[in-house]
């Protein structure tokens, strides 16, 4: 989309809402909180989300209507794109009582995005990669010049560019005699900088010619479910190709704890080592192949270093090192440094002399993606009171500024990926990712992504999902539904009480899309999980929530979550949307700065030591927060004072329009 921001008037409600050029008409109405009703996602073919174009200009939106219906202004929403200002109306088929709207439901609001801005490094000097390429034109040995060719090459690496403290490995020294030959004494010297600066700085590698114009890094997030990679040039700093995959080990747990307890089974930890190491693989295939500088593509060989993130498993179970202990108390990880190795070492497909660098942890469950997301979001050097929090399987939450720091993770189990919920399903095409409610007939209005036909939930629809239903009253603070309500969307099958989102007709899997009371008890109980853990960290401190004076939201599902919604939930402590900041993968963010500057790597020791480790299972007071935690939003409805505001003004009118008639 442009920078172009057209003005949308909604009429009878005379809501007004500023987009950008070419966005789809009714994701712009779901997000001016105007109802119009919708239940294929988006795919044009239900035909209920008509509306009639007073002024203005859409593309689109005139699929499957008549001839009389397009001279009379009619459009669909979910096929319009707008192109100018436009005044729409929303024809009575589809319109609710505006006075309702204006009250029934919580504002919408997204996180900002923390952008990371490579210019701004290059700006403070700080693109200092740990790995460097020193081209030199050596004079060949003579009779009365006879130096050894190692260290001629050294001689002239600190001679030409004051390279001092240097050791060869001995696959460089088999090389050097014929490397120096080749080239006519013309060569490249890869050398990589040591994280402490009194260490050795090592020559990895030795090429003929002048190939300093090509020196390349991967940044890799080693995820629980999916791996991501990019390919970073450090002459430039330039990301050239990125890829993501799922880890192929999901086959054998969705969670750390289930590939912990299949890792100990008889050849278990090498099934999953190799599973891991072929998902990077192949990531790395895609990603070099499609790299290129000036037209010129890169190749394996031409990679220096791989700089990897991952929780504390994920880790242990790439470098093939039994993660048994890290679910028996008293929760122990093999460690949380890991020193620079070859690459070739775990059989990743790079050069020999390809360094790999682990990002350190701090616990058995806050490991080197929590680390990396920390650094890469600028926590360590901020003086405001941050809320950092991984949203996942796993939740991993830190608190604390410049100053200290204190952390732990809790299992918030994967209802936020869509699993343990009966339509649920990861963040795809065809997933049910926004939701709106009719006030008065509780008819939904939905989209998925790819605007398709719906096949299930993701994790963003489900939060979505759910605070509307509470909030609008279908049910209660404990997830159950009011069955007095007059709808034929909640019934009661095999014994349980369900919503119907989608009817068959209109879905992609020939039969109803439903949410449960099951599935919302297991959202409750992940958002109880993270909300409780946040709160006993900040117990634990002695601090309360509102001392908080930023929250960062990490993972790729923070990107999709509707943060006023997942306060309504009681998923995130209420504080203004304003003051919420998405990073975005903090992993691979973090893995990507410590490939561009060595001055990064140098601070990673510092910020361990500064970040204190709670363990929730040890800690009395968590299960008492996360019992209060298992209702929408919380047993103590005054943390959430806007939504009680929202709830009181709702309650007030309906008596209001009861009394009149």
């Amino acid at each position: 989309m442009s920078n172009i921001k057209h003005k949308i008037i909604f009429q009878p409600h005379n809501r007004e809402i500023l987009v950008e050029d070419g966005e789809n008409l009714i994701r712009a109405a779901m997000e001016a909180g105007v109802h119009i009703n919708a239940s294929c996602g988006g795919e044009g073919v239900c035909g209920k989300c008509r509306i009639i174009l007073e002024h203005g200009e859409v593309e689109g939106g005139t699929e499957k209507l008549s001839i009389e219906d397009k001279a009379k202004g009619y459009r669909l929403a979910c096929k319009s794109k707008v192109k100018s200002n436009i005044v729409v109306r929303i024809p009575v088929e589809s319109n609710v009582d505006a006075s309702v709207l204006n009250i029934a439901t919580s504002p919408r609001h997204t996180a900002k995005i923390k952008e990371f801005k490579l210019e701004s490094i290059k700006d403070q000097g700080l693109l200092i990669p740990p790995v460097v390429k020193r081209y030199l034109e050596l004079p060949a040995p003579t009779a009365q010049d006879n130096l050894a060719d190692v260290t001629r090459l050294l001689n002239f690496l600190k001679i030409k560019h004051d390279e001092h403290r240097l050791v060869v490995d001995l696959d460089v020294i088999r090389q050097i005699p014929d490397i120096l030959r080749e080239g006519d004494f013309k060569v490249t010297a890869t050398i990589i900088r040591p994280v402490r600066k009194d260490g050795k700085n090592q020559i990895t590698l030795i090429e003929p010619g002048d190939t300093t114009n090509r020196n390349f890094a991967i940044a890799m997030d080693i995820g629980t479910t999916t791996i991501y990679g990019e390919v970073l040039d450090l002459n430039t700093g330039e990301v050239l190709s990125s890829y993501g995959d799922f880890n192929g080990q999901i086959s054998y747990g969705e969670d750390v704890i289930s590939r912990i307890i299949f890792a100990e089974k008889n050849g278990g930890l090498e099934i999953l080592q190799k599973k891991v190491v072929e998902t990077i693989n192949h990531v790395l295939d895609r990603i070099i192949k499609k790299a290129t500088v000036n037209g010129s593509p890169i190749r394996k060989d031409e990679v220096s270093t791989i700089t990897l993130a991952g929780n504390s498993t994920m880790t242990q179970l790439l470098l093939g090192i039994n993660p048994r202990y890290i679910r028996r108390a008293p929760y122990v990880p093999a460690s949380i440094l890991y020193p620079p190795f070859k690459a070739s070492e775990i059989d990743l497909d790079l050069g020999r002399h390809t360094i790999a660098l682990l990002y350190p942890g701090v616990s058995s469950y806050v490991g080197g993606d929590i680390v990396a997301g920390v650094m890469g979001s600028g926590l360590y050097q901020s003086d405001k009171l941050t809320l950092f929090m991984d949203i996942g399987t796993n939740a991993e939450i830190v608190i604390g500024n410049k100053d200290w720091m204190a952390c732990t993770a809790c299992s918030a189990g994967p209802a936020f990926e869509g699993g343990g919920i009966t339509f649920g399903m990861r963040a795809s095409k065809g997933a049910i990712e926004d939701f709106s409610i009719d006030p008065i007939t509780f008819e939904p209005m939905i989209m998925t992504k790819g605007n398709v036909r719906p096949k299930g939930i993701c994790g963003s629809g489900l939060i979505n999902i759910v605070a509307l239903l509470f909030e609008h009253g279908v049910i209660n603070n404990r997830g159950k539904f009011n069955q007095d309500l007059k709808t034929d969307r909640i019934r009661q099958k095999d014994g349980i009480w369900e919503y119907v989102l989608v009817w068959q007709g209109a879905t992609q899997i020939d039969r109803d899309i439903t949410i449960s009371e099951p599935d919302i008890d297991n959202l409750i109980r992940a958002k109880g999980a993270m909300y409780s853990g946040a709160m006993t960290l900040l117990e634990e401190v002695g601090m309360h929530i509102n001392d908080i004076e930023q929250i960062i939201l990490a993972g790729g599902f923070g990107s999709y979550v509707d943060l006023e919604k997942a306060m309504v939930i009681g998923l995130l402590p209420e504080i203004a949307p304003e003051k919420v900041i998405y990073l975005g993968n903090g992993s691979l963010l973090g893995a990507k700065m410590s490939s561009y500057t060595n001055l990064f790597r140098r601070n990673v020791g510092e910020v361990i030591k500064m970040m204190t480790n709670f363990e929730l299972a040890e800690t009395p007071s968590y299960m008492d927060h996360y019992v209060s935690a298992l209702f929408l939003p919380h047993t103590e409805l005054n943390y959430f004072p806007r939504l009680k505001a929202r709830m009181e003004a709702r309650k007030s009118k309906i008596i209001q329009e009861i009394a009149v008639d």
